[in-house]
Order: C-alpha cells, then sequence, then structure tokens
C-alpha cells in the first residue's frame, strides 16, 4: 500500500517540483507525496526559528503532528556574501512585504549596486526537514552557488532567481530550465541528501 508523506506547503508548484526531484526515491519506496491542500484543517505554521534548518523543522514537526503522518518541510532564501549572508531567512520580506519578488529583488540590487563584481559572490540556501508523528527529525542543506548581476534576466523561476548568475554558466537560475535547475538547485540537494535517510527512518 502506498505511504503518503506530507510536504508543508499549500503551493501545488512546490508539491510536483518535489515529486520530479525525488521521482526515483519515491518509487523505489512506494511513497506519494500530497501537500497541505488535502489537510485544509492544519494551520499555518508560524516560522519565528533564526535558521532556515530551525524554520523547515518547525513547519515538518507541527505538519506530522497534525496530521499523523511524515511530513516533509523545507526553507530557503539568498545569501549574499557582502552582506553578511543576508537576506537569509528574511528572503520573501526584504523590502518589508512578504512574497513581493520584484521589491525585493529591486531593494537587494540597489543595496549591492556599489559593490565590484569580484565582490558579488551569493548563494540560495535551502533545509529541508523530515519529521515523523513519534518526534524523531532530521534535517540536511543544500547551497547553489553564483554571483549577482546587475539586471534580472530569464523568466523561469521565482524570487531571486532572475539575478543569481549559475557558477560556472553563463545564466541565471531563472534561464535555467526546470529539469536543469532540479538537478543542480539548493532544493533538489537538500532533498536528495534527505531522501538518504527516508527508508531507513520510516523502516525504523
Amino acid at each position: 500500500m502506498t505511504r503518503r508523506l506530507v510536504l508543508a506547503t499549500r503551493n501545488a508548484h512546490k508539491v510536483g517540483e518535489l515529486r520530479e526531484i525525488l521521482a526515483d526515491v519515491l518509487a523505489d519506496l512506494d511513497l506519494q507525496i500530497v501537500g497541505l491542500a488535502d489537510f485544509p484543517e492544519v494551520a499555518d505554521v508560524v516560522e519565528d526559528g533564526v535558521t532556515f534548518a530551525e524554520n523547515a523543522l518547525l513547519k515538518a514537526r507541527a505538519v506530522a503532528a497534525a496530521t499523523g503522518l511524515p511530513a516533509l518541510a523545507d526553507d530557503s532564501g539568498l545569501a549574499v556574501d557582502v552582506l553578511g549572508g543576508a537576506p537569509g531567512i528574511f528572503s520573501a520580506r526584504w523590502s518589508g512585504r512578504h512574497g513581493d519578488d520584484l521589491a525585493n529583488l529591486e531593494l537587494l540590487l540597489a543595496q549591492v549596486s556599489d559593490v565590484r563584481d569580484e565582490h558579488r559572490g551569493a548563494g540560495f540556501v535551502c533545509a529541508a526537514a523530515i519529521a515523523l508523528p513519534d518526534g524523531r527529525a532530521h534535517v540536511e542543506e543544500g547551497v547553489f552557488r553564483g554571483t549577482l548581476t546587475r539586471e534580472p534576466r530569464g523568466s523561469n523561476g521565482f524570487g531571486y532567481d532572475p539575478i543569481l548568475l549559475v557558477e560556472g554558466d553563463v545564466r541565471t537560475s531563472a534561464e535555467l530550465s526546470p529539469a536543469e535547475k532540479n538537478a543542480m538547485s539548493h532544493r533538489g540537494k537538500a532533498f536528495r541528501a534527505l531522501a538518504e535517510h527516508l527508508g531507513g527512518m520510516l523502516e525504523a
């Protein structure tokens, strides 16, 4: 019988993306990923941790407790070297308005406008967590490095994707195809690392 894992999001795009990233593992372990759209009674979790890992674990543990099923969660953002790792956990609300991608991006570019190209290193960071109803949990992190462009480029992706020039490439994250991005992204790396622990945790 196929077992369900609940991803702590109501975003159908994120659920679909993770199904693609973990397709082989899900097939091997006979697992299905569902989102919180299937559990409308579950309240949104306040992300008041001070690290990506803390926020991912908060969400995973809350959803596992609420649904009685193993839960997955992630928290991610952009860390800019010259800003000491900011925006970091505040990436989605850097401009003061949560989820306003364009305002966040424009503010960040303005803040580093005088920084020379060789000092514009940055990277997306993702913490991915699994939590079980019995209290066990595990978290892994992935990093997707690059440098900041001076103007947005590309229409794939969202958030800061159009301004991160991928390390070793001539394209921004927003110019990669979904398959290319999944193969090298912070989210892909974090969840693939987490997947190595799924079988053992679920069978224990």
